[in-house]
């Protein structure tokens, strides 16, 4: 089918769409005359499921019922509620149960995965993003380079494209790696890049940072519920999220994090209550023993 850009084409399109019956899903916001809006920000927050408001009155009619006794005894019981979450976010990031886990912003995952995965130690103290990141992730990183005592004007490295160019090629990536991989950390790299819409090769990133002795994880806000993905092959470090974009959770809901199986044991954490395994977190006792991967 080749693109034109008339009304009969786009009627055309939206009729040969396998995805058109999703639609009917959702709640379309309308304009001042009472039409539906041509809805094109889902980019910045999703629209509302017809199903959502039915699955919160649920949540609050239980909580006034039944109180703390939700936490084991509601519809959908509070205590696991993120193990509801475990199947769905598997599928979307193509990985193993135990390397994904529901929680908190996406800045807040930032912050988290840096405090494992960022060690500056020897001549590995950068930290390369791309420029024109998202302001909360080049405001993570460098107060991340800055809690280690270094200096972000020194050791973060901001990849722009070239003169005259809007997108950034892997082989630039790849280039930048081979050159400076020596000094190089840790690679913190979008899925999508939020400006300009360009997707990148994850596993092909990943060996090049994993070749030049470098780690590396990828902010996939813009990624999940958007594009296939297989983390888990692809043998990303780590990889965090938002959920209300592309999965349509709505303003405030909670993040996510993947962290790959072969780290549960080897980074440091920090580490809280809900980290502690589930079989004998409410005993309270003062050692902490990790539940397993990502929720750990």
């Amino acid at each position: 089918m080749s693109f034109e850009a008339t009304l009969e084409f786009a009627r055309h399109a939206d009729q040969a769409d396998p995805l058109r019956t999703f639609r009917s899903r959702f709640a379309m916001p309308r304009g001042a005359g009472g039409a539906e809006l041509v809805y094109l920000a889902g980019h910045s927050l999703g629209l509302m499921p017809l199903t959502a408001r039915a699955v919160v009155n649920e949540e609050l009619e239980d909580w006034s019922k039944l109180g703390v006794l939700g936490h084991e005894t509601a519809r959908r019981p509070w205590i696991p509620y993120h193990e509801n979450l475990t199947a769905g976010l598997q599928a979307l990031t193509g990985s193993l149960p135990s390397e994904v886990i529901a929680m908190n912003s996406l800045t807040a995952n930032i912050h988290m995965m840096l405090a494992s995965f960022y060690r500056p130690a020897g001549t590995r103290t950068k930290i390369v993003i791309e420029a024109g990141a998202f302001s909360s992730d080049r405001h993570a990183v460098a107060s991340q380079i800055a809690w280690h005592g270094l200096d972000p004007e020194r050791e973060l490295i901001e990849l722009a494209p070239r003169e005259g160019e809007d997108l950034i090629p892997e082989s630039a990536i790849e280039a930048l790696l081979e050159k400076q991989g020596s000094e190089i950390a840790l690679v913190l790299w979008p899925g999508v890049q939020f400006r300009t819409g360009q997707s990148f090769d994850v596993g092909r990133l990943t060996r090049a940072a994993h070749g030049a002795g470098c780690l590396i994880g990828f902010d996939l806000a813009h990624s999940i519920g958007n594009m296939p993905l297989s983390l888990h092959v692809d043998d990303a470090d780590f990889a965090i999220w938002c959920s209300y974009k592309y999965l349509n959770a709505g303003p405030g809901a909670i993040g996510g994090a993947f962290i790959h199986e072969r780290h549960v044991n080897t980074r440091p954490r920090l580490s809280g209550w809900w980290g502690h395994e589930s079989a004998t977190r409410f005993e309270m006792k003062p050692e902490f023993r990790a539940e397993r991967g990502a929720a750990g």
